[in-house]
């Protein structure tokens, strides 16, 4: 998953494909089958094998028993694995958007609908978990000019649709960092402003949601380049993984380095201010719009 481009995660993995090719992985090694060896069982490609393992493809389920098989998998593991690869292998809720939802944005929905923890530093506009509906609006129509009305619509209905992970019985935590620039950033006019700002001091009431606004004062930071968000997961198979966008597309990242790299930055620019302060400047900012 390192460094995938857009257009190179078509087919985004579950997080359940993810701890499945994790395992296939393990088993592999703990039988001392080399990537070679697998692949020779299957009569494929060792790249096969190892996109399996990195859940870059889907499960195929003759390639699975065949593999457990050849790793010494008893008949009750193998069926076991295979009902939780079927599992796997059925689209998410957010294939019913494929014809508004770009390629390489897939994986994001993915890993969000997974993670337990997310963090996310946004410096142009509110993060799509905590928008109104006509800020979402405008913000699509800018972004999709060219739109028809219904898939305005729908681009508009994938994000809300998004925002339920936040009233779930077993919510994430989400951890936000804006640049109070965001919020001078007129969108929609001032109704549609205030109106979202009201969501911004609702949602910083939610105790699994923290919202940091650095103001403009906090001036230069470590974190002052592009918006990213890392995700982690309650299964302790799965590695950090932080999302990041670039002028010429975007990037998903896993390894510790560049995951650290953000994370800390994230930290660091949390420091710059506090939920009161936050807050404080929310309703200073609403009452501009009023």
């Amino acid at each position: 998953m390192s460094d995938a481009r857009p257009g190179s995660m078509t087919n985004a993995p579950t997080v359940l494909r993810m701890i499945l090719g994790r395992r296939l992985q393990e088993l592999r090694l703990s039988a001392g089958v080399s990537l070679e060896g697998a692949a020779k069982a299957l009569r494929v490609q060792p790249l096969t094998i190892r996109r399996l393992e990195k859940a870059e493809v889907g499960l195929k389920i003759l390639y699975v028993e065949k593999l457990l098989e050849t790793y010494g998998s008893d008949r009750k593991e193998i069926d076991e694995f295979i009902e939780m690869a079927e599992q796997a292998n059925t689209p998410g809720w957010w294939h019913r958007y494929r014809d508004v939802l770009p390629n390489w944005f897939t994986a994001y929905v993915s890993l969000e609908s997974g993670a337990n923890t997310l963090r996310t530093y946004e410096p142009h506009y509110v993060t799509g978990q905590l928008q109104t509906h006509a800020y979402a609006r405008e913000v699509l129509r800018a972004g999709f000019p060219n739109d028809t009305e219904d898939g305005l619509e729908r681009r508009v209905d994938l994000r809300l649709r998004r925002q339920s992970l936040l009233t779930k019985p077993d919510p994430p935590t989400l951890w936000v960092v804006m640049e109070e620039a965001v919020l001078h950033r007129v969108v929609g006019g001032p109704e549609v402003m205030r109106e979202q700002i009201d969501r911004l001091l609702e949602a910083s009431e939610l105790p699994h949601v923290t919202l940091d606004v650095l103001p403009f004062s906090a001036g230069a930071h470590v974190g002052a380049f592009a918006p990213f968000t890392h995700f982690r997961f309650a299964e302790p198979e799965l590695p950090d993984i932080v999302y990041t966008e670039i002028c010429s597309g975007s990037m998903y990242l896993d390894q510790r380095a560049d995951v650290s790299t953000h994370l800390e930055a994230h930290n660091r620019m949390s420091l710059l201010t506090s939920r009161a302060e936050s807050r404080a400047l929310l309703n200073h900012l609403r009452k501009e719009y009023t």
